[in-house]
């Protein structure tokens, strides 16, 4: 969608840097819930379920110095029913001439809610493909925000066209289907314009043809894509082509002659390599390798993530990782209904996490980046990150910073931390290529069921909590050692909103000695007024919680307390696993004698066995990096060695 860019020139205090960069987040999305008002209430024209649309050829003359439309739009469909009429989402305000189907005109009804109805002569059967054309003429839209899907503008003060359909806008410049249950296979664009002017699009380019003092511009793309991600952008662009990735693949920009001749710009513009490979590492290969990536610049201040060429009114470095990453998610996986914008937005804004964290940031930055997303996310007590159906009809609730950009991205980087690192994002790749979701719609349960195939955890539990349930846990932690070195713990819990009773969350938590010793720890808190006995070989100076920002709390208390020495009975020790994640060894404190133990692999694979007591570890070094569920004393513990 249209982003704000996030602001990334490195501040010298961090405080403010990470500030920044979340105000930035909160304007990204008010502008969007702004822009995208049309038509907001309805995921699926129930006129268009029974034809699913296969292929749509665009032949449109434009010129970027008139706001008009003429052409032709062919459309193949193949209904799911017999059918004796056929529906497409299409603007009244343009003017239909004729509908041609297999050589004879059609009778048409261009109908006041935003549909061509095209009546056949004879019905028409179940299952065969079939094809007809809309001719048609205008000027597209300019009430309200319709206006924002065919827009004509000036640049240096040469013409600019450039549409931006989301999220169903599509229908104000051609006849489609915009409901969220069915992608166009294959899109080809045939752009007539002035010679003077290039014409950017999906896709692969394949030609470019003079004649006449006209310019015929051919694209094509073969991926399936949602109406509302075909775009055009027209005006004198300065192109670069260029390769990216391994083995490499197109690298296409079109911008204007005053972006091409800034070299800062141009710069960040060829740092979308150095973000593509990380994407590449981390959520898997590039979605449109076989055509392109790149950038058309366009009149707004943000971006917006048009299959295989982004459209851009700047270059920061977050912007770009932003678009980039909606490649993946929001464009090759689309979120199936509104209610499920997170996973689009979500995603997003958790790809600029990976890039704060990787390439943009420095750790102290990333962690008071963190910081204010979190301050951010806990300035209300109540919110889910789905979207129910009663707030369908407000925008601005949709496309709420607070909850489906910043909660639903920090839901994820919970989800790594569960998980681990590894384990984490081979889920990610999992996930975009599930067979009934590469190239299709999603909804939030299809995400849950994917992680359970990858992980072999069933997020039923957290989902509930995180993504349709409201608010966040508050904490209170008392800790205290005994003179044999037995560090205690016992975890209260508060929530901020009623709709959760108890958010069940394994905590991090930082134990630092009087001698500087460090030791990291998960408490695997499922109740309320949980203990703990943890076994270390240091004296205790202080504990942390939630030190490097891995979980959503706000107003937790830690404190050294004396009174809980005397809380933990022996015959109820809770079993804690620590470290976790672990490197060479792992221990289990809570034990009261020797016992037996299993280690599977996520996929059910029995890896290892022994014996195991108090006074032992289980040497786990050579096991692969990854997520393995240990089972003793009838009990299943997930941990990741790394």
């Amino acid at each position: 969608m249209k982003k704000l860019y996030l602001l990334t020139v490195i501040s010298i205090i961090n405080l403010s840097f990470a500030q920044t960069a979340n105000s930035a987040i909160k304007d990204l999305s008010k502008k969007e819930g702004e822009q995208y008002s049309k038509m907001i209430n309805y995921n699926v024209n129930p006129n268009t379920l029974n034809y699913n649309l296969t292929y749509q050829r665009l032949e449109l003359d434009l010129d970027p110095a008139v706001r008009y439309v003429s052409g032709t739009v062919t459309s193949h469909f193949v209904p799911t029913e017999n059918i004796s009429s056929i529906y497409f989402d299409f603007s009244n305000t343009l003017t239909v001439s004729e509908v041609r189907y297999h050589g004879v005109n059609l009778k048409f009804t261009q109908l006041p809610t935003k549909e061509i109805k095209v009546d056949f002569l004879a019905a028409i059967s179940a299952k065969i493909s079939d094809s007809l054309s809309i001719t048609y003429s205008g000027v597209p839209d300019t009430s309200g925000s319709a206006g924002d899907a065919f827009t004509v503008s000036l640049q240096s003060g040469t013409p600019v066209l450039y549409t931006l359909s989301e999220p169903y806008g599509a229908q104000e410049w051609f006849p489609t289907k915009q409901s969220m249950n069915d992608k166009i296979e294959k899109v080809d664009l045939k752009i007539t314009t002035p010679n003077q002017y290039s014409v950017a699009s999906n896709g692969k380019l394949f030609s470019e043809k003079l004649t006449g003092g006209k310019k015929l511009t051919f694209w094509q793309t073969n991926y399936p894509i949602p109406a509302y991600l075909i775009a055009l952008g027209i005006t004198n662009y300065t192109k670069f082509n260029d390769t990216m990735g391994n083995p490499p693949f197109p690298f296409v920009n079109y911008v204007y002659p005053s972006t091409a001749a800034n070299s800062t710009t141009m710069s960040n513009i060829n740092w979308t390599k150095d973000m593509m490979n990380l994407y590449e590492e981390y959520f898997g290969a590039y979605p449109y390798r076989n055509e392109k990536y790149g950038h058309m610049q366009f009149g707004w201040g943000g971006g917006m993530e048009h299959a295989t060429m982004s459209s851009m009114g700047s270059f920061q470095k977050s912007l770009i990782a932003h678009e980039l990453a909606h490649q993946w998610f929001g464009d090759k996986v689309t979120c199936g209904q509104w209610n499920d914008i997170w996973l689009n937005e979500g995603f997003a804004t958790f790809g600029a996490h990976l890039a704060n964290e990787k390439l943009l940031m420095t750790s102290d930055q990333f962690r008071s980046f963190l910081s204010s997303e979190i301050n951010y996310i806990t300035s209300a007590p109540g919110g889910s990150v789905y979207v129910p159906e009663s707030d369908l009809g407000n925008v601005n609730r949709i496309f709420e910073s607070r909850l489906s950009y910043s909660k639903g991205g920090f839901v994820l980087r919970m989800l790594k931390w569960i998980l681990g690192e590894e384990v984490f994002y081979q889920a990610l790749k999992d996930y975009h290529s599930q067979p009934n979701l590469a190239y299709q719609y999603a909804v939030t349960e299809d995400f849950k069921n994917s992680l359970l195939k990858s992980t072999g955890k069933d997020f039923t539990g957290f989902f509930q909590d995180w993504i349709y349930g409201e608010g966040y846990p508050s904490y209170q932690i008392k800790w205290n050692q005994t003179s044999d070195k037995i560090l205690r713990f016992k975890v209260g819990q508060t929530q901020s909103h009623p709709s959760v009773d108890f958010f069940e969350l394994p905590l991090p938590i930082k134990i630092t000695g009087s001698l500087g010793e460090i030791l990291e720890i998960s408490l695997d808190n499922q109740f309320n007024d949980q203990t703990f006995s943890i076994p270390v070989n240091f004296t205790v100076a202080s504990v942390e919680l939630n030190q490097s920002k891995q979980i959503i709390e706000d107003n937790s208390t830690v404190v050294k307390d004396a009174s809980i020495l005397g809380t933990v009975e022996p015959n109820k020790k809770a079993l804690v696993l620590y470290p976790n994640p672990v490197h060479h060894t792992l221990s289990i404190s809570g034990l009261e004698k020797v016992e037996d133990f299993q280690i599977y692999s996520l996929d059910g694979k029995l890896l290892k066995t022994g014996k195991v007591s108090a006074e032992q570890s289980i040497d786990v070094s050579k096991l692969p990096k990854g997520g393995y569920v240990l089972k003793i004393t009838s009990k299943s513990f997930k941990f990741i060695k790394d």
